[in-house]
């Protein structure tokens, strides 16, 4: 049945009443608080997930617990194998691939707008991430990293300015850090040399070398990956010589 609307003022609420947000259902804490896990490598990959014991760590009844490992089943992070539980998700090598190449796509295009429109604001944040970036790196703390990693690509895809960008990023932005992790330290200060380099083409409103520098940032993450799994040392990354930019016009 369609409602009409009474006008303005209708059906308003009375002076001095507040929603109280409701708490987070359990079954979400659950379901948030094992995915972390899973991303951070607390529930490695291939781990046989045993309800009772997942219950045991989060404090919680086995009903959330299964309830969670359902929703994660159906959105590709646990295997349910008949017979014999459930299981970490052990990613493919075509996944990885399929997944960077979103990214890159994704990404590469966020890093040219926002060589665009990035302000001097915009670009004193990234440096500064960038900093702690490299600290948390060199201290050898890998959550510090991997989380630094994320909040700087996050960032450059917010000042492309463009909310479909942002709406997909977030998309795939749990599942990235996911990879990212086993990665980070074999990255090492190379990321965060590219990183640098990435800030200063937007700095300089360089669209080109901005996506360019981007697009390469996330093939070396690939080709880690892949070395990672295959047990091969991770090439180091040589810095490119430097080439012609395209500049930002100024008005």
């Amino acid at each position: 049945m369609t409602t009409i609307s009474a006008g303005p003022g209708a059906g308003a609420e009375p002076a001095g009443v507040r929603h109280v947000k409701r708490p987070t259902p359990l079954r979400e804490s659950v379901y948030e608080a094992l995915t972390e896990m899973i991303i951070d490598g607390t529930l490695e990959r291939g781990r046989h997930l045993v309800e009772v014991e997942l219950a045991g760590m989060l404090g919680v009844s086995r009903q959330p617990v299964r309830e969670a490992l359902q929703r994660l089943n159906n959105e590709g992070w646990v295997d349910l194998r008949p017979g014999f539980g459930a299981m970490v998700h052990v990613p493919a090598e075509d996944e990885v691939d399929q997944l960077l190449a979103a990214r890159a796509a994704l990404e590469s295009e966020s890093a040219r707008l926002a060589a665009r429109h990035a302000t001097k604001d915009d670009v004193a944040r990234l440096r500064e991430l960038c900093k702690v970036g490299t600290a948390y790196q060199e201290s050898g703390d890998i959550d510090g990293t991997v989380r630094t990693n994320g909040e700087l690509h996050s960032l450059i895809t917010e000042m492309s300015g463009n909310r479909f960008l942002v709406d997909f990023a977030a998309q795939v932005d749990r599942r990235v850090r996911w990879y990212y992790t086993p990665v980070a330290p074999v990255r090492g200060a190379a990321s965060w040399r590219e990183h640098n380099r990435l800030v200063k083409a937007i700095s300089e409103g360089d669209e080109d070398k901005a996506a360019q520098i981007m697009r390469e940032h996330t093939e070396h993450t690939r080709k880690a990956y892949h070395d990672l799994q295959a047990g091969a040392a991770p090439a180091e990354t040589p810095d490119p010589e430097p080439a012609p930019r395209r500049r930002r016009r100024t008005n």
